[in-house]
């Protein structure tokens, strides 16, 4: 995948941000600017959340001819990792985005923040508190009730200067001291009563090191960190609306003229059958429910990628749900449809037998191989066709065969004549048991005049059929994935776990599986249909010794079904 930004069609639809945009933009606003900027916090993998912003933010800005920065929040050391900073890059790389040489971080500015906390506390619009948490917490009063000011509130610049120097310093324990905003503790808004915007932490830095003994909030550091960046919007989830006062008092106390980011809100991507909480989802990773956070049945990026998800699938899923300032649920089956609508225009299509049944046609010659030729994608003219081998011998599904079939059941049984995908017309002669009557194999003639699968004289055939070779296949080891909870809304139900919903089915592993000898050269992530069965990719796991294959999808689509499509 391309580094550079998708340059076909926009990514993301005109929307109400948009609106804005243009009207700023019509305005003379930022003098015709529009800079964005994607700031994740480096503690945990993106996920499919993640993913409708980095569109919208680097959409918005390739829409309108402008910039996008990558800014990670790192004003949090005990939880954050130069893993998680890489994972990152990796991902927006990969949905087809590229922020150039603006690469920042939140610690770039860590001694431009000290120094605005120190300005703040000259000018009597910070002090230091010396209570604890809990009790900063009580004063905080409610929506309806204002809350109470603190004893430490009207200290004098010149305590709270040296305080806060001290602090710096590393001579106070964590929790001991905060620094907080002086504002109003009467405002409606609770996020204005007196804010945190300094804490003590005694923890290494992953890219300061052990520089700093104090650490900003993320309120604190965000907007000046925009501000300094040039960013003309800020675009945020809902959550942060209550947030936008605060934003905008800490610029007005920075900002020396007409400029200023905006902060614009709207709905955060919610999704059924799926957990969208970072916390949660390293808490899954952590307790070892999962393997990783690349784990195919996880939404992260990574997740996705690994399962078989391509980015144009997530570009146009993100494009598809559109952005909103009302917060609802999305079927995930609306995902699951982007995914199969890609690849079926994209994907490989190659025969697989998943539950093998061995199949003898004892009328065909003894040790030929015949190839057969096949159609690489119907969906794609130029995708050309490919030689199937064709032997004595060959595999079926377990599923196809019914010794004693229902009225209904239409593929094959014992004196039935049933279609060979591009082969030949077969019917059931004998079927074999072991000692336990379980079947073990079938025998069945086939019909010289029919190579191709057609007749000659015209018969018709109720079944077609896939199969591999018996022979020349490609042994392969497939996991099939579902959905990881069996719950809509697995955390909709606060007086349980969350984990009590998780699926036990979410990954089933077949170890003999055969494929047709195609797929030998296929690298991870290469994408394939199996025919009659779903969509496939390698996995990472592959190896020269032996091939993985992971279910993205299942054929059936649920959401076009719904939709009646």
């Amino acid at each position: 995948m391309s580094d550079k930004t998708p340059e076909k069609e926009p990514v993301v639809k005109k929307n109400f941000i948009h609106q804005i945009i243009e009207e700023e933009l019509k305005e003379g606003k930022n003098d015709g600017r529009v800079h964005t900027r994607f700031p994740p916090e480096p503690n945990g993998y993106l996920h499919i959340g993640h993913a409708k912003s980095i569109c919208l933010n680097f959409g918005t800005a390739q829409k309108y001819n402008g910039l996008t920065n990558l800014r990670f929040d790192d004003t949090n050391p005990s939880k954050e990792e130069t893993e998680y900073v890489e994972s990152i890059k990796a991902d927006v790389h990969w949905l087809g985005f590229d922020w150039g040489d603006r690469e920042f971080y939140a610690s770039d500015y860590f001694d431009q923040l000290f120094e605005f906390a120190v300005k703040l506390i000259r000018e009597g619009k910070a002090y230091v508190d010396d209570q604890d948490a809990e009790t900063i917490s009580s004063q905080k009063g409610t929506p309806t009730r204002p809350g109470t000011e603190s004893p430490f509130r009207n200290r004098i610049p010149d305590e709270n200067l040296d305080l806060f120097m001290r602090m710096k310093a590393g001579e106070f324990k964590e929790g001991e001291h905060v620094l907080r905003a002086k504002i109003d503790m009467a405002s409606p808004n609770m996020h204005m009563r007196d804010p945190i915007i300094y804490r003590v932490m005694h923890a290494p830095h992953h890219r300061t090191g052990n520089k700093w003994c104090v650490y900003p909030m993320y309120d604190f550091a965000h907007g000046q960190s925009d501000y300094w960046e040039g960013i003309t919007h800020s675009i945020c989830t809902l959550e942060f609306e209550v947030h936008r006062p605060l934003y905008n008092w800490f610029i007005d106390q920075l900002k020396d003229g007409e400029y200023r980011p905006r902060q614009v809100e709207f709905a955060r991507l919610n999704l059924t059958y799926t957990v969208m909480s970072k916390r949660k989802l390293l808490e899954l990773v952590k307790d070892k429910h999962v393997n990783g956070w690349d784990d195919p049945r996880m939404p992260t990026i990574s997740g996705l990628r690994r399962r078989g998800y391509t980015p144009e699938s997530i570009r146009n899923f993100a494009e598809r749900i559109g952005v909103t300032k009302v917060d609802g649920m999305i079927d995930v089956a609306l995902l699951e449809h982007s995914v199969r609508e890609d690849l079926n225009k994209r994907a490989q299509r190659v025969m697989g037998v998943l539950n093998p049944l061995k199949v003898v046609i004892t009328n065909y010659p003894e040790g030929q191989v015949e190839m057969m030729s096949a159609i690489n994608n119907p969906e794609d003219p130029e995708a050309g066709r490919r030689d199937v081998p064709f032997t004595k011998e060959i595999y079926i599904e377990r599923d196809d065969f019914m010794e004693d079939p229902p009225r209904k059941f239409f593929r094959m049984a014992p004196g039935r004549e049933v279609r060979l995908r591009y082969a030949y017309y077969v019917t059931c002669t004998d079927v074999v048991k072991d000692e336990n009557g379980e079947i073990t194999e079938l025998h069945c003639n086939y019909d010289p005049e029919t190579k191709g699968g057609n007749s000659a004289d015209g018969r018709k055939v109720k079944a077609t059929m896939h199969w591999v070779s018996a022979t020349e296949n490609v042994e392969a080891e497939v996991r099939l994935y579902d959905r990881l909870f069996l719950d809509e809304d697995p955390l909709g139900h606060k007086e349980r776990d969350f984990k009590e919903f998780m699926n036990p089915d979410s990954l089933t592993i077949l170890d003999k599986c055969y494929i047709e000898p195609f797929v030998k050269q296929a690298k991870p992530l290469d994408s394939f249909q199996f025919e009659r069965l779903g969509y496939f990719n390698v996995d990472l796991d592959s190896s020269d010794e032996k091939l993985v294959f992971n279910r993205t999808a299942q054929l059936r689509d649920d959401w076009a079904k719904f939709k009646g499509k």
